[in-house]
């Protein structure tokens, strides 16, 4: 089988869930494919790092047409020139948009490959409202794509309400994890300066230290929940000093844990005893089903689709996403009460490994790509 030509547009491809995905993906696919990878950040290449040695991919900065800078048909016809190699398109969020634009302007008369768009979230600057403007040009630019891909229902109602998609063009794939990596003894060793005593209980969360996470806002609701929780905090990013500030003020530096990114969830996130988010805003986080997968109760504002991705035993430790309150007080409940954080992590255990496994998730994007670009060799798990 001749491998097929893939041409990624991303916003940034610095380590983040949707591009764990394409990571993963991309190394499923192995030498089936050929990848060349654009991000509309120039220096946004963090999580190439985990991309395959052996998978065919380059990252050509300035030898390919930029996907940002003003609107006009001169740019989005180099645009839509350089995709004209390739066998199929995929874009990313709305900092690919003006590729897809590019796209539904020139796919007839340049006959260009297909183009499947992926949309996973939002920024900062639409927690509460989205921006018209973004509205608008999405709803232009996704005329020509061949499908939208989102991983929540929340999403998934936003392209067909707001973003006027028709339902047969829309494909929602819940993101997966390789579930059995997941069954494993934790090794302290993974996490550098790893600290719980006696009586201790460690509040865990992995995450991109942005203030979308909202962090301040677990830092103050552990500071809450008692003198005895320990706040682990894995992640590197912008908000970091942000973060250890608001420690410093409410007096429990000396329990909170910020070892930076660690690879491998693996191998400690069963060093918590709760898994929990602040998030302002989030869709379908890999790092809640990674927690679910390793046995955890879950601790969360109630945002984007986690509320249904838990286990129903786990639903009431999702909180209103301003309750910091409630936040401090799930976080204590559970604390408190042992027996009730085995079984809530044995319930989501058993709910992410029935249904959110990778290899369901490989089998429908491999599907899809396959499908559009008619190639059933794709298709098909090699």
């Amino acid at each position: 089988m001749a491998a097929v030509r893939i041409l990624h547009l991303h916003s940034s491809f610095d380590l983040g869930d949707q591009q764990s995905r394409t990571v993963r993906l991309i190394n499923h696919f192995g030498g089936q494919a050929e990848h060349v990878l654009l991000s509309a950040a120039s220096d946004a290449f963090g999580a190439a790092d985990m991309i395959d040695r052996r998978v065919k991919i380059s990252f050509p900065k300035d030898a390919a047409p930029a996907l940002t800078g003003m609107p006009s048909m001169g740019r989005y016809r180099r645009l839509a020139s350089y995709m004209k190699k390739f066998d199929l398109v995929l874009s990313y969020n709305f900092g690919a948009m003006d590729g897809v634009m590019a796209h539904t302007l020139f796919t007839r008369s340049m006959k260009l490959p297909p183009l499947i768009h992926h949309e996973d979230g939002f920024e900062p600057d639409e927690v509460d409202k989205l921006k018209w403007q973004r509205n608008w040009f999405r709803t232009i630019a996704l005329q020509r794509s061949d499908t939208l891909v989102v991983p929540s229902k929340s999403l998934e109602q936003i392209a067909r309400t707001v973003w006027h998609q028709p339902l047969e063009k829309i494909a929602r794939f819940p993101n997966g994890i390789d579930t059995g990596h997941y069954d494993r003894r934790p090794q302290r060793g993974s996490f550098p300066g790893f600290q719980k005593r006696d009586g201790e209980i460690v509040v865990g969360t992995i995450a991109g230290l942005q203030s979308i996470k909202n962090l301040p806002r677990l830092v103050r609701a552990v500071a809450a929940a008692g003198p005895n929780i320990r706040l682990a905090i894995v992640g590197e990013g912008p908000d970091r000093d942000v973060i250890l500030s608001e420690a410093m003020r409410l007096g429990i530096t000396d329990r909170l844990m910020m070892p930076g990114y660690l690879r491998d969830p693996a191998r400690f996130i069963r060093l918590f005893d709760i898994f929990a988010l602040s998030s302002d805003s989030e869709q379908y986080p890999v790092s809640l089903v990674e927690a679910m997968t390793s046995a955890l109760p879950i601790v969360s504002t109630d945002v984007g689709d986690i509320r249904s991705i838990v286990a129903r035993e786990n639903r009431p430790f999702i909180v209103p996403r301003s309750d910091e309150d409630a936040l401090a007080g799930a976080i204590s409940g559970l604390a408190k009460d042992a027996a009730l954080r085995a079984s809530l992590g044995s319930a989501n255990r058993l709910l992410a490994c029935s249904q959110y496994d990778e290899e369901t998730m490989f089998a429908r994007y491999r599907q899809l790509y396959g499908s559009v670009m008619k190639r059933a060799d794709f298709a098909r798990q090699s």
